[in-house]
């Protein structure tokens, strides 16, 4: 180490910033991420046991959901160690960059459901370096391409690991093609694959022009025992073109290299590799692996270029805040003993240690018992309980320092994107940004004793996740619960219920229609009840026209003569108004309509304000109903990007959907729709566009206006409209 870089770390630290990795695993649905990362976990020492995704016994699916469904839904965070070793035979021949150095990483499993795309995305926010790993069968995958353009948003290193060598139709060329031309990814080979489905033996080490072979092994021990040797005669041609045209495609970007190949001397493993690395760190080479993470083989390889090429948090460039509320640029050093600067990237509720805040540590170090500062709060708080987390498992710890992933314990008044820092180091870091939720659904409470823990439960869960949201719809007064897809929604639900005791039911929300009127009328309204006594008399009349789009709700006195006395009119007012809100036609709110007041009679004794007030609504209700009143309904601007491909589709879908096409264009290789469409047809368009498009299209929406209900649809809500007439009004 040069001296220069000793002042860095703390003399404390037990792993120097140079030998911590901060990784996480990202793919698609089934490539195999969490099955990478329990091998992974496994030769590392950290479990004795191995656990299997199918089984629902792994270390980072400890959610109860994700063992039944065999997904992941939460990242999950681990700490393990490893120190690359050569102790099988000839594996001295293989020149490994840091021999014999225990390292520390940090890897976070991400899920890889399109509904959990917000773990990912915080994920990448607060890593150093990405594995992604592809399915050897199926290559490039949708999310494959969602979670790549999440890594390089936030400038994500990667390593690609081409997973499921084992399997029927395994195919490693296409998967690298895939990975070019899909991803438009610098993507070159550093190991190849020595056979293919059943018969996969071994990985050719390219750089070291060495072959690794597994051999078949029994259950409990296959992927331990590997061997060494030379690269089989048959094989040997492949891999010397493999290690040109990765020298080539090094020399192209990295001017050591170009210069030892026009000088045509030799580039040695140790030359290579570090290049191989610089590459890497500044994003623009991809080295490509290949393995088999159910068979446990290349696993280790894997680790070893985790360690190779992967970037230390000392390989990039440091993280940069804003001084609060400026856009003065801020630098925070990558440095224990700088001032402490820190980002929360994600809240989980514990059933035991209570409120967890992830954070990742960007210079600076933190003690039990310290106090942090948080910017967006201006608050300060105590340090009480450190821990890291080992999948479920947690360990108290009493330090942190830069480069280091943890958690923090009992944080009051904190969400997910908080920096926390020291009082003199006033910077905000940026957070990571979430996508809206695109998805809506209504909820409400079986029994009176769940409406209480049901407002709780909502609560806590839209803390720890920032693409839920729960709302009350103001005018239908449900209680609304949106999130990125249904699946998304069926785990919050079924969350509620095992976390919260929480019984619910759910629907589709109900939609805010609205109703105006087409032309001029008249209307009038009497109340007259004599009981013997004092009795009541109010009358009014009045004259309805539609106004102008847009324009609202107008109600004009224009009484003269004092028809009816001054001190009745606000209760005339008040009567039409109540009755525009609670609807006429199917007791959705009036809009665009202009009412004038224009005559009426009183009773010198029976007449007060709530007869007048009776009067008005009834008044109303006669006009309306002669003015020729129509429905209107929301209607959504919608626009959807898709391949080409599947744009046929999309269309008719659209047009089923009582949609019109206002728009198509061609962006980037891709087609984008530009359509209206009703809100009460949008209900499940999330799922509907996925599996159209085999999940490569995305859409978003916004209201745009309202529109007359056609016919058709209008007998279905005026007969739902009669059926719960008290619940209207």
């Amino acid at each position: 180490m040069s001296a220069d870089a000793k002042p860095l770390n703390s003399p404390n630290r037990e792993y120097t910033l140079e030998r911590t990795r901060n990784i996480g695993i990202a793919a698609h649905i089934d490539a195999g991420k969490t099955t990478t990362t329990e091998r992974i976990l496994f030769y590392t020492g950290l479990i004795h046991k191995i656990g299997d995704v199918d089984d629902g016994n792994t270390v980072t699916d400890w959610m109860e959901q994700e063992k039944e469904r065999g997904i992941t839904i939460t990242s999950a965070a681990v700490t393990c160690f490893w120190t690359q070793k050569s102790v099988k035979p000839g594996e001295d021949a293989i020149y490994k960059a840091f021999n014999n150095v225990p390292h520390r990483i940090n890897i976070i499993d991400t899920p890889g459901h399109v509904d959990f795309t917000a773990e990912v995305e915080r994920s990448m926010r607060v890593l150093d370096g990405a594995v992604a790993v592809f399915c050897g069968v199926a290559g490039v995958q949708p999310q494959s391409e969602t979670v790549w353009r999440q890594a390089t948003k936030y400038n994500v290193p990667r390593i690609a690991f081409v997973n499921k060598m084992d399997r029927m139709g395994a195919n490693f060329e296409n998967a690298l093609n895939d990975m070019r031309t899909k991803l438009k990814a610098y993507a070159f080979p550093i190991f190849l694959p020595i056979g293919a489905e059943e018969r996969f033996a071994g990985v050719i080490d390219v750089v070291n022009q060495k072959a690794v072979i597994w051999g078949e092994g029994d259950l409990t021990t296959e992927g331990l025992v590997y061997e060494v040797k030379d690269i089989p005669a048959e094989h040997k041609a492949r891999a010397e073109a493999a290690l040109a045209e990765l020298i080539e495609a090094v020399s192209n970007k990295d001017d050591a290299i170009a210069e030892l190949v026009l000088e045509e001397k030799p580039v040695t493993p140790a030359v290579l590799k570090a290049a191989i690395r610089r590459l890497t760190c500044k994003i623009e080479l991809v080295p490509v692996l290949c393995g088999s993470a159910f068979k446990k083989k290349a696993v280790q390889v894997l680790v070893d270029a985790v360690i190779d090429y992967l970037p230390s948090p000392l390989d990039i460039p440091g993280a940069e805040g804003h001084e609060l509320g400026t856009d003065v640029v801020v630098k925070v050093p990558t440095d224990d003993n700088a001032k402490f600067c820190s980002l929360a990237f994600k809240l989980w509720t514990d059933p035991y240690a209570g409120k967890l805040v992830f954070f990742r540590v960007y210079s600076g170090q933190l003690k039990k018992g310290d106090t942090i500062y948080n910017p967006r709060t201006r608050k300060r708080e105590r340090v009480s309980r450190l821990m890291v987390i080992q999948g479920s498992e947690r360990k108290d710890i009493d330090h942190v320092y830069a480069g280091d992933i943890a958690a923090l314990v009992g944080l009051r008044n904190i969400t997910t994107g908080d920096t926390l820092c020291n009082e003199e180091f006033d910077v905000t870091l940026e957070p990571p940004t979430f996508p809206e939720p695109v998805i809506s659904m209504a909820v409400e409470p079986k029994t009176k004793q769940d409406r209480d823990k049901l407002s709780e439960g909502l609560q806590r869960l839209a803390e720890e996740d920032p693409t839920f949201r729960c709302f009350t719809n103001e005018e239908t007064g449900q209680l609304i619960i949106a999130g990125m897809g249904e699946l998304h929604l069926e785990i919050i639900i079924d969350r509620l219920k095992r976390e919260f005791k929480v019984e619910a039911n759910t629907g589709a929300p109900q939609i805010a229609y609205r109703e105006t009127i087409t032309k001029n009328a008249e209307g009038e309204g009497k109340f007259i009840r004599q009981s013997g006594g004092k009795g009541q008399y109010g009358h009014a009349c009045i004259t309805v026209a539609p106004n102008e789009k847009g324009k609202g709700v107008e109600v004009v006195n224009e009484i003269v003569g004092g028809t009816i006395p001054k001190e009745y009119i606000p209760a005339v007012i008040a009567g039409i108004e109540e009755a525009i809100k609670g609807g006429v036609y199917c007791g959705y709110q009036v809009i665009d309509i202009k009412v004038e007041v224009v005559d009426g009679s009183f009773h010198e004794v029976d007449s007060n304000e709530l007869a007048f007030r009776m009067a008005g609504i009834f008044a109303l209700k006669d006009a309306f109903k002669k003015a020729g009143p129509i429905l209107l309904e929301p209607l959504m601007k919608v626009e959807c990007t898709t391949p080409d491909e599947y744009q046929g589709d999309l269309l008719g879908d659209i047009n089923r959907r009582r949609g019109t096409i206002v728009s198509i264009e061609a962006k980037n290789g891709q087609t984008v729709l530009n359509a209206q469409v009703p809100l009460a047809e949008m209900f499940g368009y999330a799922t509907a566009i996925r599996s159209l498009s085999k999940g490569r299209a995305s859409y978003s929406m916004e209201p745009l206006t309202f529109a007359q209900v056609p016919n058709s649809v209008l007998t279905t809500i005026l007969d739902q409209a009669a059926k719960k007439p008290a619940a209207r009004t």
